[in-house]
């Protein structure tokens, strides 16, 4: 750690101030003279500048060196994490024509909670003791979203709500989410290093091992590969609650992505079957996305249903974000996550278990009502 340190402190000395500025979420280095950050949701160009390419590189040798891997020519990109979590990712020629291009992704030094989001407009009310109740009943959970629409701080707060009893397991690339007073088992995925006569161990591999070590509920960081069928058996086969993160824009798209990645496993499944296989796992979607005035918000909460006849995937909105107007003066949308005027299979549940969130939480609220009306 002394190494990882003394990288920070002498070889990032020109975005020192960056780095321990909260305010900034990214720090997005375009070369050495070429130094964005994003604040509040905005990408301001900074004054800061490394010396040369030279300097910034040699930065990136010594953070590479500290994790233990290479970063030169050969191995020209590098994924790696600071000592304050902080994620950091780079690429060198001849993969970028800039020179060494870097990201920060820096992470909040308290952790978030479910109310943070509710006072971030991230979330309403509702739709976060909505979110709550699920991960009681032991729903699954799929969340979905862009890059940096804050899939997984989404992912870590809920997985925090998780009771404490319960053996969770974790499997990501990169260790990012952080549930340290829970029962947690945490995996991460190991590349390739022939040089050194290492085997990789990818998210199928773990996903495998994951199901011997007797787990209650299963996240898995990022579903980006054939492990998504594995998942979606997991799902299937009495291991409610697990959750997952896909890239993807809307909803149903989210479901698309997560067949398609199934289909990467060679499957013999016919597709009708593997779509029933999804909807029959996956009972909710969580949309996140980076809106255009820059903040991150839930834009759906919606629950699968099943397979329509001509083979796509029913979705019915539970909660939807709606914008009422937009500030002149700072660009901010307003608006809210609101009810949708529909009632989740579920909701039985939701009564015998005595749960405090009655019917009328699922109604529209008068005002977007009225923009329906209007429209």
């Amino acid at each position: 750690m002394s190494v990882f340190n003394d990288a920070i402190q002498n070889f990032l000395s020109p975005i020192s101030d960056l780095l321990d500025d909260e305010s900034i979420s990214e720090i997005m280095i375009n070369g050495p003279f070429e130094i964005y950050i994003e604040s509040k949701g905005k990408i301001i160009r900074t004054d800061n500048r490394f010396k040369d390419n030279d300097n910034l590189m040699a930065a990136m040798r010594a953070i590479a060196q500290a994790v233990g891997k290479k970063f030169d020519e050969d191995d020209p990109r590098l994924d790696a994490h600071l000592p304050d979590g902080s994620r950091l990712a780079a690429v060198i020629s001849p993969i970028s024509t800039n020179g060494t291009v870097v990201s920060i992704r820096k992470f909040f030094k308290e952790k978030i909670i479910l109310n943070d989001l509710i006072e971030w407009g991230a979330l309403s009310k509702d739709a976060a003791r909505f979110l709550d109740i699920c991960i009681y009943l032991g729903k699954n959970m799929l969340v979905s979203g862009g890059t940096g629409s804050g899939k997984t701080t989404l992912l870590n707060v809920l997985a925090s709500r998780i009771s404490d009893n319960q053996r969770i397991i974790i499997i990501e690339d990169t260790k990012e989410m952080d549930l340290d007073d829970q029962h947690v088992v945490h995996l991460i995925t190991r590349k390739e290093d022939p040089a050194q006569n290492i085997k990789a161990v990818g998210t199928k591999e773990l996903l495998h091992s994951a199901m011997r070590l007797r787990p209650d509920r299963i996240i898995v960081g990022e579903v980006r590969g054939a492990e998504a069928l594995d998942l979606v058996n997991a799902m299937n086969t009495g291991h409610d609650g697990s959750m997952g993160t896909v890239h993807a824009n809307n909803p149903p798209e989210a479901c698309l992505r997560l067949e398609t990645l199934c289909l990467q496993a060679k499957t013999s499944i016919p597709a009708n079957s593997l779509k029933l296989m999804i909807s029959n796992a996956v009972n909710l979607i969580v949309q996140t996305k980076r809106f255009s005035d820059g903040k991150r918000r839930v834009s759906h909460i919606s629950e699968l249903l099943g397979v329509n006849d001509n083979g796509s995937y029913r979705l019915k909105d539970i909660f939807k974000w709606v914008q009422k107007s937009k500030d002149p003066e700072t660009g901010d949308l307003v608006g809210e996550l609101v009810a949708c005027q529909y009632l989740p299979t579920f909701f039985d549940q939701i009564k015998v278990n005595r749960l405090p969130f009655p019917s009328s939480k699922f109604e529209a609220p008068d005002w977007v009502k009225k923009i329906k009306k209007a429209a």
